[in-house]
């Protein structure tokens, strides 16, 4: 690395718009986020788009993460003219409990051709597949995000989706750990509290899925692992929940730290996250006071850190396969043509 070259931060913030601003890019050449992650109001078109990653991948280095979400269904920033519509994951859970076959095909095509649509775009990380369960009056926010209730389905579902992401040479990250599904409120706007500590069934898709390179966190107050402390900033829960009876070993990002489940200054929220024992704070307001901040007050990544993301990057290389997207969407516009209503 070139001695004036800054070292990453543990840290994944946003922009303000669809172009890299003079006062991002002076920021981030002197405080080198580990990525960016993109959201809505950082697209126009596939062209513009491009060009920003591009852009992007200029000011921050071969090595850094462009990360955005795009799960299908209601989740998706890429959409339609430019980009193909996706099924809903709970669209793909209801074909499954049809025909097992079929749903699992659906689901791993999905992923390939939402893979398809992140690399052309210059993206190397997608914030899916979900593994968290739907519960009967649970809030909406998860909902249809979810491929069903049950922890073995959920767990096939989500692995094929992954495997297919990583097919097309994305990687997934599996979220939200160590289970959003039986908030009753949405984390966006409060805080959700779950009183049981009997969450065996939440936990079960994600120690499935250990594999998978990447897991974001659930900013839900688990009162039962720990009373004070949301998982983003537990270290009980990342430690001994998600670390131990998880057994995740691959790279941790926090769900983004802008949500209104979390109090104080995204900067200490990063801190304290990171303290916790996340890897990487994920910050995608796209304000850019609070940006440089954060980026300031985060630490370098670590060797443990650096090593996982390399680890990921050398996984989506050596799982992806040469796709052709246009018979994968015919496959599983023909999978789908008799799904049932969910």
């Amino acid at each position: 690395m070139p001695a004036h070259e800054p070292t990453a931060r543990a840290a994944i913030v946003g922009i303000a718009g669809p172009s890299v601003s003079e006062n991002e890019r002076a920021l981030f050449r002197a405080y080198k986020p580990a990525g960016v992650i993109l959201f809505r109001r950082n697209v126009d078109n596939a062209g513009q788009l491009r060009l920003l990653n591009a852009e992007l991948r200029a000011v921050l280095g071969a090595g850094a993460v462009l990360m955005v979400d795009q799960e299908g269904g209601r989740v998706a920033r890429l959409r339609p003219p430019d980009w193909l519509s996706h099924p809903a994951p709970a669209v793909l859970g209801a074909l499954f409990e049809q025909d097992r076959r079929a749903g699992l095909r659906a689901a791993w095509l999905t992923g390939a051709l939402i893979g398809c649509d992140c690399v052309a775009a210059g993206f190397d990380v997608a914030c899916a597949p979900v593994l968290d369960l739907r519960y009967r009056g649970a809030h909406a926010v998860i909902g249809d995000r979810a491929f069903g209730g049950n922890p073995l389905s959920v767990a096939r579902l989500g692995r094929a989706y992954a495997a297919g992401l990583l097919a097309a040479g994305i990687q997934p990250v599996a979220k939200h750990a160590p289970g959003h599904g039986r908030a009753e409120v949405d984390s966006h706007l409060a805080l959700p509290l779950v009183e049981t500590k009997d969450l065996d069934a939440d936990l079960l898709p994600f120690a499935l899925n250990t594999d998978i390179p990447w897991v974001m966190t659930a900013h839900i107050l688990y009162r039962g692992w720990d009373s004070d402390r949301p998982a983003t900033l537990s270290p009980v829960v990342v430690a001994q929940v998600i670390r131990g009876r998880i057994g995740f070993r691959g790279v941790l990002v926090t769900d983004d730290l802008a949500m209104a489940a979390l109090s104080g200054a995204p900067h200490t929220r990063a801190l304290d996250a990171l303290a916790a024992g996340c890897e990487l704070a994920l910050y995608g307001a796209g304000a850019f006071e609070p940006t440089a901040a954060l980026l300031r007050a985060c630490p370098a990544l670590s060797l443990d850190t650096r090593t996982r993301l390399a680890a990921a990057r050398h996984l989506a290389r050596r799982r992806r396969l040469a796709l052709e997207p246009d018979k994968l969407a015919a496959e599983r516009t023909a999978l789908l043509a008799d799904k049932v209503t969910t």
